[in-house]
């Protein structure tokens, strides 16, 4: 089943006067690799309203978050994140690099009510990555130093809730916690999608994963949330090549380690079993001469790689989008990056815009092609998950979900 808002709390059932809040957010920001500076802040600007709403209501608030992981070239600390969340709230945000250590402890402590605290990037402990449960996570060092010191934990941290991290979840088991607003409006907008779908539903999945989707698709089209699934950008490709046709070495070789023979079989099975449920691209885009043509399926193999659904592809499936009463989609079409290679992306989701019915946008890449078209405001809902939508779409329950629900039943003496 499905959760929804009811299975865990919410701002509204704590009275925050005067008390330490932590607030786990997901403002891992993309950066300019030359400069390490922020280039979208979309997602800081999706957790002012919690911020702004727990400020009001008098807590002392301490938030914690991430920025790409150790090793990653865009593993920095959050201090531009401090100044960025500063100007859209419109107050001051203290900042601290530290996490469990002194100065992390004695700035919570300071804290006054209405004041807002970021501290340092919390994957610079190895310990929040420890592969273990929320039991296991609860008794780790940063719940350990933090807990003690807070009164509640909201999560509102929709884009990792598929991750079992220290922050995301050990929390839940020492303190009674809740649900951020973001959080609870992703939990609304994907209900409608996953639970209660309006009729035809249509499933668009891209991006360049394709070793789990035969699954996804068997999760989704099997229980009934979709009529209808799309496949574009790799997993187009890699069906194609399942369904018997030769998209060329290039094409293969840009599906590199997914291209197994179990996954292979898989697509086959899942074709088989669904058949016209199923649709593939009939043309590919590739670049000729250096501008963007499109082939027939019937004229592969071709030297050079697909890039994204050929205008063909892009006409057939909009129609299907546009016929739709619910459209999903997860993943662009083809390499959106490259001038040219938007142009399957931008129709589909235009298509998609002009349904008139339910449109939900995944997160990540998805997301962010969205705003780039300057269509995210025409969508019912843009998704702040990636991986989160992920999980949903393998019909695999939410670490960071299932810590909340077990919050509320566990502190549900504490609610107001």
């Amino acid at each position: 089943m499905f959760p929804t808002a009811k299975d865990f709390n919410n701002l509204e059932d704590f009275d925050y006067k005067g008390k330490t809040v932590l607030l786990r957010v997901d403002i891992n920001c993309p950066l300019d690799k030359e400069t390490l500076r922020i280039v979208n802040d979309s997602r800081i600007r999706r957790v002012v309203p919690t911020v702004r709403e727990l400020m009001g209501k008098g807590a002392k608030l301490v938030v914690l978050a991430h920025q790409s992981r150790k090793g990653k070239w865009d593993f920095i600390g959050l201090d531009q994140h401090a100044e960025c969340l500063s100007r859209h709230i419109n107050a001051p945000v203290k900042y601290v690099d530290d996490v469990i250590g002194d100065k992390a402890v004695d700035a919570i402590k300071a804290l006054r009510p209405g004041e807002v605290l970021l501290l340092g990037n919390v994957r610079a402990l190895d310990s929040e990555t420890a592969k273990t449960d929320m039991m296991g996570h609860s008794r780790g060092e940063i719940v350990e130093t933090l807990a003690p010191l807070i009164d509640y934990y909201v999560c509102d941290a929709f884009g990792a809730a598929h991750r079992s991290q220290c922050s995301l979840v050990g929390f839940s088991a020492r303190v009674p916690s809740a649900s951020g607003r973001l959080m609870a409006k992703e939990m609304f907008a994907l209900n409608a999608i996953f639970s209660d779908p309006r009729r035809p539903s249509v499933f668009i999945l891209g991006g360049a994963k394709f070793g789990d989707v035969s699954e996804m698709i068997d999760h989704v089209l099997g229980n009934g949330t979709a009529d209808t699934v799309i496949l574009v950008g790799l997993a187009g490709n890699a069906y194609l090549l399942a369904r018997g046709v030769d998209i060329g070495e290039a094409s293969k070789a840009v599906l590199q380690d997914e291209l197994t023979p179990e996954n292979l079989q898989a697509a086959k099975d899942v074709m088989e079993k669904y058949g016209q449920r199923v649709l593939l691209p009939v043309d590919v885009a590739v670049e000729r001469n250096g501008a963007r043509t499109s082939v027939n399926i019937g004229d592969l193999p071709v030297p050079e790689p697909a890039l994204d659904i050929g205008d063909a592809t892009a006409e057939k499936f909009a129609k299907v989008i546009r016929a739709s009463r619910t459209c999903f989609m997860s993943g662009p079409a083809g390499m959106i990056e490259k001038p040219g290679f938007e142009v399957g992306t931008r129709i589909l989701m235009e298509a998609m815009a002009d349904c008139g019915g339910q449109s939900v946008i995944g997160g990540g890449h998805t997301g962010g092609a969205a705003e780039r078209f300057d269509l995210a405001d025409r969508f019912s809902y843009v998704s702040t998950g990636g991986g989160a939508l992920e999980t949903f779409l393998l019909g695999e329950p939410l670490p960071v979900i299932e810590a909340l629900k077990y919050s509320k039943k566990s502190f549900s003496e504490g609610r107001s």
